[in-house]
């Protein structure tokens, strides 16, 4: 039981599924970052645009007019979300596929006007993360103890999903690597074919050249 609880917190440390950063971007720029995401695992994605002011050098709350296109795709590079937000917004999908997923923020450059820079603050929150548990505790009614037990169970449940994942991703990788061997051997099975025919060729050369000089 101790080796099995030390177990969760070691992956509680070392995987962390949310992540915070703000970015600059540019009247035609386009931002992409990839997620690598479990099979079934619910992605909240929170953001908020602000416009540069040359007037005091800094950022300040973007007006009316100027949103964010979001596109998000999966490792198929299908489509599963493309549409325009506003200024501050929040997106939430769900992945279906495991594997790296590709999301785009682009600005809805035709309302733009100069080139206006914008900086861009993004939060996207994988698994359990996505969970607001006051509001869950507030309409289930759930005791503090309760909340805390759902809690620890949804973490596990994504353990168990990235653990899942990880498996998915060695496979892959020793079904690239015997791929990959398989290919290196029998293009080395084909240079030695290639090698003994011309020296077979040269020989037969060699002797006909010779028999014409009549050297031997």
């Amino acid at each position: 039981m101790c080796k099995l609880f030390g177990t969760i917190l070691v992956y509680f440390f070392i995987f962390d599924f949310s992540h915070a950063l703000y970015f600059h971007i540019g009247e035609t720029e386009r931002k992409c970052f990839i997620e690598e995401i479990p099979d079934e695992t619910t992605v909240l994605v929170n953001y908020k645009v602000e416009v540069f002011d040359p007037r005091t050098g800094g950022f300040m709350q973007s007006t009316q007019g100027i949103g964010m296109h979001v596109e998000v795709r999966d490792p198929d590079m299908k489509t599963i979300l493309s549409r325009v937000y506003s200024a501050e917004g929040r997106i939430s999908f769900t992945s279906h596929v495991p594997g790296e997923h590709v999301i785009c923020l682009y600005s809805n450059s035709t309302k733009w006007i100069g080139g206006t820079q914008l900086r861009v603050h993004l939060n996207i929150q994988v698994g359990e993360h996505t969970i607001d548990y006051a509001n869950v505790a507030q309409k289930e009614k759930l005791s503090n103890l309760q909340l805390r037990i759902r809690q620890l169970l949804d973490q596990v449940d994504s353990i168990t999903k990235e653990q899942e994942y990880q498996r998915y991703r060695e496979e892959r990788f020793r079904g690239t690597s015997e791929s990959t061997n398989q290919r290196v051997f029998w293009w080395s099975i084909t240079q030695l074919a290639v090698l003994v025919c011309m020296g077979a060729w040269q020989m037969k050369h060699l002797k006909s050249f010779f028999e014409a000089k009549k050297l031997v």
